[in-house]
């Protein structure tokens, strides 16, 4: 580097420091995460208030119950219809004790679920047990999923392990244009199939952002798969229909403990190394990904642990690693004292346990043989001892854990489509395919009245914003203009900064710029404008800039859904979204600069412009005119598309139901509305 080019570069450098509001040392972007948190905290002690008087009486129990599942089906988006299965049997195996039938299954119309069904040798008809996959890469195929499946068919009982959309061979995302042997955003990890190009946790969260537009989940594809196992399931002569059990571990512990909650179907259920309380994931991992998430449940007071309330009394495991370094084994205690306390309070204690071996996260073999006593002495009505091995030593490690999950089969023997993924089949629909197809669905049938009360409640935004708390903390000369700095309170918890630019010789407009990644990103295009005369409020939102968030925890996605996703998904699980927040900033800050002159315009880039655009549509008469910049054409383009980047942050759910951005920019009034540089999902600009 030159001299001079190192001096522009220190100059830089102190020009962007000059021009910092926060002080810091105060750690500005911690205190609005911190915010997030203790609201997040007070939901579940409300939660914990209302479930003490809900335990009092039998009656409010059953009330408990029925709530949270009506809850539970309308935020996943309810369940579709049900269709014909055309159940096919692609193949089978002989394994030691069972034999394995390769099943290939329409959970809807050109969509296909893929599936292994162990099948004991013993003679028929059998109870059978669901095994939903964890993350696994290869799906069904992982060992701890096979010798989970054998160890219940050796001892009597049927299994169906299935792939799970985005795993193993029902990738929704394949790359046919090149072949890969790791994961884009994973290039240590090897692709289960050479046109595979994200993690299935990536996958799972991109459905969910096309899911939760709709007013869906990425839960219900989950969930509706399991349901329609069953019914395959329960449609066999060989199988006992009234003797299902389901069991998974981690991602499948999630599906278990959402089947378990909403089929009663399903008589016994262990669901393994998922179930703790959110507060505890909350403040160590955070949120997990897209079917992880119910929008809004903790502000419904539907905690984990109501998983197993909503069942209740029907038998349930729970299944836990004491050092599942994920979901915290205190918190699953906690959870397990809620529990308990219900299956008591309605005259079945007896009916929920826990196994919880000391043990790391995954199916482990403890928990394999745990499983398999429970399954045997609710389904076969008998207790059984279990050994997987005959003896383990006295004292072992994780190293042996592991390599007693080793498979016994490989993904190829275990495969059921044709070219190994059901996406390659002819007319396969992806999840994005069936999402735009319901957003096509809602656009015909939403009210063309749209007003500012939709506006309000879809976004979460306030019906009015209080009077602005600012701070004026210092100021800065310039030829032909001055900067005061300004902090704005929010939340009586923490503020936000802006920069006014003050012109010597004011032409009595004023300009609200809001950057979607910082206040100093357009420094010499906002100075020119104070040049001009305009008075200029460079102002940042919550989350933005000096508030980003993001550095304590490592986000999921590398990097595909923001460094603030993990906030932002606590948000969602709390009923709240960015944009709405954002809006009522907005709102804030157009109030302050309003105070200073009758005649505003606003200009809007990047994530700040879709929070721009809803406060212009709440507060119609403060801006002449509105540009938006780098903003996406609408939220229906992101429902369709198989890939996008960043855009967790614009995420609001149900919104597609009562309208989109092009709605709003009609009710704000298309004449005062600039659209420059649209940019598509993927934030590639666009024609």
């Amino acid at each position: 580097m030159n001299r001079l080019a190192a001096l522009l570069l220190v100059s830089t450098c102190i020009a962007s420091d000059e021009l910092t509001v926060l002080d810091p040392a105060s750690k500005p972007a911690e205190a609005f995460e911190n915010w997030l948190t203790r609201e997040f905290v007070a939901m579940t002690e409300r939660r914990s208030e209302a479930f003490e008087k809900m335990i009092k009486s039998e009656a409010a129990c059953k009330a408990w119950q029925e709530e949270r599942k009506a809850f539970f089906l309308e935020r996943i988006g309810g369940l579709p219809e049900r269709t014909p299965l055309n159940p096919q049997i692609t193949g089978t195996l002989k394994g030691k004790g069972y034999r394995v039938e390769k099943i290939m299954l329409e959970t809807r119309p050109a969509f296909h679920l893929t599936g292994n069904l162990y099948l004991p040798d013993t003679p028929p008809p059998w109870p059978a047990v669901l095994v939903p996959c964890g993350h696994s890469h290869d799906g069904k195929a992982a060992g701890q999923y096979q010798l989970i499946c054998m160890l219940l068919a050796r001892h009597g009982m049927a299994a169906l392990c299935y792939d799970p959309i985005g795993q193993g061979e029902r990738y929704q995302m394949l790359d046919l244009a090149k072949e890969r042997a790791v994961f884009d955003d994973a290039p240590h990890v090897k692709v289960p199939h050479p046109n595979v190009r994200l993690m299935c946790t990536t996958e799972h969260t991109m459905t969910g952002i096309s899911s939760a537009l709709i007013g869906a989940n990425t839960a219900q594809f989950r969930i509706w798969d399991g349901m329609r196992v069953i019914d395959y399931l329960q449609s066999r002569k060989d199988i006992l229909a009234d003797k299902i059990g389901c069991t998974g571990n981690s991602g499948g512990g999630t599906e278990t403990a959402y089947l378990m909650a909403l089929d009663d179907r399903i008589l016994a259920a262990a669901p393994g190394c998922y179930l703790t309380t959110f507060r505890k994931l909350i403040e160590t991992k955070g949120p997990q990904d897209g079917e992880q998430n119910i929008f809004g449940q903790i502000a419904f007071c539907m905690d984990e642990a109501d998983y197993c309330i909503m069942r209740a009394p029907k038998p349930t495991l729970i299944c836990a690693g004491t050092r599942d370094v994920t979901f915290d084994f205190g918190g699953t205690w906690e959870l397990f004292r809620d529990a308990k306390r219900f299956y008591s309070r309605i005259g079945h204690p007896d009916m929920i346990d826990m196994a919880a071996p000391d043990a790391p996260h995954g199916f482990t073999l403890q928990l394999r043989e745990a499983v398999t006593r429970f399954m045997a002495r609710y389904l076969l009505g008998k207790d059984i001892v279990v050994r997987e091995v005959e003896k383990l030593p006295d004292s072992f490690d994780d190293n042996l854990l592991r390599e007693l999950s080793k498979p016994d089969w490989t993904p190829e023997q275990l495969q059921c489509s044709p070219k190994g993924q059901v996406m390659l089949l002819p007319g396969e629909r992806s999840v994005f395919q069936i999402n735009a197809e319901t957003a096509a669905k809602l656009k015909t049938a939403r009210d063309s009245g749209l007003g500012p009360k939709t506006v309000r409640e879809a976004v979460g935004a306030s019906e009015s914003v209080p009077e602005p708390k600012v701070e004026v903390i210092g100021k800065i000369e310039r030829e032909g203009f001055s900067i005061e700095k300004m902090a704005l309170s929010l939340e009586n918890a923490f503020q936000v900064p802006a920069l006014l630019f003050v012109p010597t010789k004011p032409n009595g407009k004023a300009i609200l710029y809001l950057h979607g990644s910082s206040m100093k990103a357009d420094a010499e295009a906002i100075e020119q404008l104070a040049k001009d005369g305009n008075l200029v409020l460079a102002a940042e939102m919550r989350g933005i800039g000096e508030t980003e968030t993001g550095f304590r925890r490592k986000s999921f996605g590398a990097g595909q859904f923001g460094r603030d996703n993990l906030e932002i998904l606590t948000a969602y699980l709390m009923g709240k979204s960015f944009v709405g927040m954002r809006t009522d900033d907005v709102r804030s800050w157009a109030r302050v600069l309003k105070s200073r002159s009758s005649e505003v315009s606003l200009i809007a880039i990047g994530e700040a412009a879709i929070p721009a655009l809803h406060a212009a549509a709440l507060e119609r008469d403060v801006f002449q005119t509105i540009t938006l910049r780098q903003m996406i054409p609408s939220w229906e383009s992101l429902v369709g598309a198989d890939g996008t980047f960043d855009q967790t942050v614009n995420m609001v759910h149900g919104v597609l139901r009562h309208y989109d951005l092009p709605d709003l920019i009609q009710m704000v009034g298309k004449e005062r509305v600039v659209i420059e540089q649209p940019v598509n999902g993927m934030g590639v600009k666009v024609e």
